[in-house]
């Protein structure tokens, strides 16, 4: 095997009064955000709400890659990937756990690259 480095920045924000700084984060980046979750949590708990709200306030639009299931599947990565072509996404946003923070730092890959976002798990691939 070749030595490879494989950087994907990644920013995470936890903690009381995080979500209200988040829609001015996410709009340093752009105004069309890719919003990845896992079940229903994040809306019987009022988080989804707040984190729509605050995007909103900002002037970022959302499409949403919902229902991101534990150890997320590859197709759940294509779907966002597709997602992110289609709808010109700047920037990717977990909310969530581990899996939609898995789930979206490889659909923010994928999305920069020509081939199948298998690929960039499974073998070195140039974005």
């Amino acid at each position: 095997m070749n030595d490879f480095v494989f950087s994907v920045p990644t920013a995470i924000y936890f903690g009381k009064g995080q979500v209200e700084k988040l829609g001015g984060i996410v709009q340093q980046y752009g105004s069309r955000a890719l919003l990845v979750y896992g079940g229903g949590s994040i809306k019987r708990s009022g988080l989804y709400d707040k984190v729509l709200g605050q995007l909103k306030k900002n002037f970022v639009s959302v499409t949403e890659l919902a229902g991101v299931e534990p150890n997320p599947k590859i197709a759940s990565v294509r779907e966002g990937v597709r997602l992110c072509r289609e709808n010109k996404v700047d920037v990717v946003l977990a909310v969530g756990g581990g899996s939609s923070i898995d789930c979206a730092k490889v659909v923010a890959a994928g999305a920069c690259y020509d081939g199948d976002p298998w690929d960039l798990v499974t073998e070195p691939a140039r974005i």
